[in-house]
């Protein structure tokens, strides 16, 4: 078991920053046994407030392709300097 533990260990280092974020992110998911309802609820709650200031025109919305890049941007320059 340990042997194998390294095996992968050494492949997953060998991943490029972005793909090892990835795979450490899954990693981490993967240990949360049951969602948290407060937790839960409180995004739905958040979801709401946010759909209703789209709504009023107090905030404005951005195209989705644009948040994606800038946020893939920003991760790639964090995980190479």
């Amino acid at each position: 078991m340990a042997n194998a533990v390294r095996q992968i260990e050494s492949k997953a280092l060998k991943l490029s920053a972005v793909e090892r974020a990835r795979l450490a992110e899954r990693l981490i998911s993967s240990l949360d046994e049951e969602p948290d309802a407060d937790a839960e609820a409180q995004w739905v709650l958040e979801a709401e407030r946010r759909l209703e200031e789209l709504h009023t025109g107090k905030v404005r919305g951005r195209p989705a392709a644009n948040v994606f890049r800038k946020a893939r941007s920003a991760a790639f320059t964090r995980a190479t300097v």
